[in-house]
């Protein structure tokens, strides 16, 4: 049986989010809608998170001392990991010590902060369908892999990043000094390492939302969302729907897929499963132990979005994985290097029927940097998506 306590009182339910961008914001406001005393972490003061939750605090998450020092200080019932540059080995140690419970478990942490130990897990030991892959530590590596049989046109990306930042696509011997470049550049903590994928001609790729949570009888129960489709520009989300059209055999492969991937990290919570798709072939991508960026339109779409399930999942308590009606998201980008910027077009936006916005208060923009959604729902995934899109285009950013 779960109890819960009363926040800022001796007796509160104390939850730590390390990493408190738009994804762990919904999180943190889910949290406390059940009276959770909630600490956002993260690299930058006044981060989303940071905004709405009981407690900010600012330190380097990949720096080890930090890490322990701030969990022995806060003592939080629960740890919960929204990103992946965290000294995820200080978790094991203190996990192992009975100090904090990490989200779902500090093993599930560590193998999924870099692709290399997820893809290994996948392929190697589940035997789960991928695309062929190497894993190379230098520009010669990446050019010996591709010639020895991984192919043009290709995929890489450092084997630790977020959010699609220094992935590219290999059509020929011309880009792959610049694929190099841009993952040396785009990678969060381990410099100097790729993954190079052949490229697979899949019809669409989905998010497999998939939860594992307590059941009545006490045992872990596992949930699945509708599919979620999504567009992604050089491995950035842009847009995203639910539900997603498959085929019946498809949608069966990749709830296989993602509960035997589920399975082996364990632990409480949601993921967010990546699949390829062609016909009734699906093929396992990625997976992320916590919330997606795809989704967001479980905002708009369903009885309980990906940040409530997260949240009660994680707490023991039930969860309501249906969907409520079609809907659709769109990415609201900066567009501007600038801090403190102003959104112009928001009323326009919001006039967009049946539309919602969420802009997420970072403190400071670039060109690509994801500064807000327009969400949409509808009758039909495609009024949807043409709704969120035109939503998203009326908001402006400019300088202040």
């Amino acid at each position: 049986m779960t109890t819960l306590g009363t926040p800022l009182s001796p007796h509160a339910t104390k939850v730590m989010l390390l990493g408190s961008g738009e994804l762990g914001k919904e999180v943190l406001i889910a949290l406390q809608r059940l009276g959770v005393e909630t600490i956002a972490v993260d690299r930058y003061d006044n981060a989303p998170g940071q905004q709405v939750a009981h407690h900010a605090r600012t330190i380097t998450m990949s720096d080890p001392a930090q890490l322990k020092a701030l969990i022995e200080a806060e003592r939080p019932h629960l740890v919960v990991p929204e990103i992946e540059a965290i000294a995820t080995p200080m978790l094991e140690e203190l996990e192992a010590a009975g100090t904090v419970r990490v989200i779902p478990t500090a093993r599930a942490a560590r193998l999924t902060m870099d692709r290399e130990g997820i893809r290994v897990l996948a392929a190697e030991t589940l035997g789960l369908p991928t695309s062929p892959y190497k894993f190379c530590n230098s520009l010669e590596e990446l050019q010996a892999a591709i010639d020895a049989g991984i192919g043009y046109p290709c995929i890489v990306k450092p084997v630790m990043s977020s959010s699609g930042k220094g992935q590219s696509k290999i059509d020929g011997p011309a880009d792959v000094q610049k694929a190099w470049d841009y993952a040396m550049a785009g990678g969060r903590v381990s410099h100097g390492r790729v993954i190079v994928e052949g490229f697979i001609d899949f019809d669409y790729e989905i998010t497999q939302l998939t939860v594992r949570s307590v059941g009545a009888d006490g045992q872990i129960e596992t949930h699945f969302c509708d599919p979620i489709g999504h567009v992604q520009v050089s491995g950035d989300y842009v847009e995203s729907w639910q539900p997603h059209p498959m085929h019946p055999a498809a949608l069966e492969k990749s709830r296989q897929i993602a509960k035997a991937v589920t399975d082996n990290l364990g632990g409480q919570g949601l993921f967010g499963v990546e699949l390829f798709v062609k016909g009734q072939d699906v093929w396992f991508s990625e997976v992320s132990p916590r919330p997606h960026d795809t989704g967001l339109v479980t905002l708009c779409t369903q009885h309980q979005s990906e940040f409530e399930l997260h949240a009660r999942a994680i707490l023991g308590l039930p969860v309501d994985t249906r969907l409520r009606n079609p809907g659709a998201s769109a990415v609201i980008y900066g567009g501007v290097e600038a801090q403190g910027i102003v959104f112009d077009g928001v009323e326009e936006a919001l006039r967009v029927p049946d539309t919602d916005l969420r802009l997420f208060g970072k403190p400071e923009s670039f060109a690509k940097r994801r500064m807000g959604v327009a969400l949409a729902r509808a009758a039909d995934v495609e009024t949807a998506r043409t709704n969120a899109k035109l939503a998203a285009s009326k908001v402006k950013p400019r300088m202040a």
